[in-house]
């Protein structure tokens, strides 16, 4: 398969996994929500990522040992504040709704983490001029941009369309749809976007992590495959892990002030059997692992593209603009837009069309800057080579 067709791949995998994650949340009964999330946030921020880093990453504790510690610092931090956005984000939903908060969260959380890493380069941020004349003088940037604004507006048009549906639903049950207070909701939204994007900015201030994993990879191969292909999962543990901090300490606050805890280990609780209870722990397990291979594959997307020296800092908004594109695709699949009016059904056809061609877009300007990468990129930066001269 060629690296920029294994790159497109690998991230509707990882889309695909993101979109379904929380549908295992439906067959949840009598557990209080910090149960489930803190049992789910165990596996998929925790867990998961130490042992996938232990089985995929050869010598992994060595890589740890060698890694630069401000570099697994920030990854940490940063990954801690991602946390707090995953709290923000559910709060958000009871004052908007899920339609717009998902919708909000996932535009800025594109926006914010794709200009982060143009802005940053293969640098830093003080070399950000140059870094954004290196990414506009590759060929095929044009076509990025206009992709990622495209794929924006097919975010913005799925908002309009998911909360036209909660009226048309609403309506049909004689239930007024509730705006509670639309200011505090929006703040909401803005913060968990804007913490979301800092999850991805947390992938990139670990990638000397992965570059050493990459490095110590040369001649491993994982159950037949070239090792460095999981190069990305030697930062997880330190960007999930934050995550996992953060919303730890939130879940086990709401645990000791209402006296939840005891339901995750005994069962206890209104309609919770033995069955029910091994259903709700499979549940949150199902979740967890879901979650996790939305960047498991994420981390194949972003080395193949790397390998042909495409736009990598398109990743993240190539998996933003995917989740929210199969999202909706899965809500249409279960029929949750059924029974509502043309015009609903027209913003929906138009943002699905919308990140569609966004995606295409993306794809084929990809496809220009492996083709023809530009003067710029065939020889080291000058921001490159001031790096590099600081960091002799």
């Amino acid at each position: 398969m060629p690296p920029l067709v294994a790159s497109i791949f690998f991230h509707a995998i990882g889309a695909t996994s993101a979109a379904c994650c929380y549908v295992p949340q439906k067959k949840v009964r009598g557990w209080s929500w910090q149960s489930y999330w803190l049992l789910q946030a165990a596996f998929c921020w925790l867990l998961l990522p130490i042992i996938g880093a232990f089985l995929t990453v050869p010598e992994f504790w060595s890589v740890v040992q060698a890694a630069p510690r401000e570099a697994m610092l920030r990854s940490f931090l940063l990954g801690a504040a991602y946390g707090i956005g995953g709290t923000a984000f559910g709060v958000a939903i009871r004052y908007v709704g899920f339609s717009i908060t998902y919708a909000a969260a996932i535009g800025i959380s594109t926006a914010v983490g794709t200009a982060y890493a143009v802005a940053k380069g293969g640098t830093t941020l003080a070399d950000s001029a140059s870094n954004l004349a290196l990414f506009w003088g590759k060929s095929g940037a044009g076509w990025i941009v206009a992709g990622i604004v495209l794929g924006l507006v097919g975010v913005a048009c799925c908002g309009v369309a998911g909360r036209w549906k909660e009226g048309d639903h609403a309506r049909a049950a004689g239930v007024p749809l509730s705006d509670r207070n639309l200011i505090t909701g929006l703040a909401l939204c803005l913060l968990a976007g804007i913490l979301s994007a800092v999850y991805g900015i947390s992938l990139t201030e670990g990638a000397p992590i992965a570059k050493l994993a990459e490095a110590k990879a040369a001649g491993h191969t994982v159950l037949g495959i070239d090792a460095a292909t999981f190069c990305s999962n030697a930062i997880y543990p330190f960007s999930n892990s934050g995550a996992f901090l953060t919303t730890a300490i939130y879940c086990l606050f709401l645990h000791l002030r209402q006296g939840t805890l005891r339901e995750m280990v005994s069962g206890s609780g209104p309609g919770v059997d033995g069955a029910a209870f091994r259903m709700n722990w499979a549940m949150a397990i199902l979740t967890g692992c879901l979650w996790y291979a939305q960047f498991f594959f994420y981390g194949f997307g972003h080395f193949y593209i790397l390998k042909v020296a495409g736009f990598e800092q398109t990743c993240w908004a190539i998996h933003m603009i995917l989740l929210i594109l199969v999202g909706t695709l899965i809500g249409v699949v279960f029929k949750e837009w059924k029974g509502c009016g043309r015009g609903t059904h027209v913003a929906l056809g138009t943002a699905i069309a919308l990140l569609i061609a966004g995606k295409l877009l993306l794809d084929y300007g990809n496809y220009l800057g492996t083709r023809n990468p530009g003067k710029e990129t065939q020889s080291t930066s000058a921001a490159e080579v001031r790096h590099q001269r600081n960091t002799i």
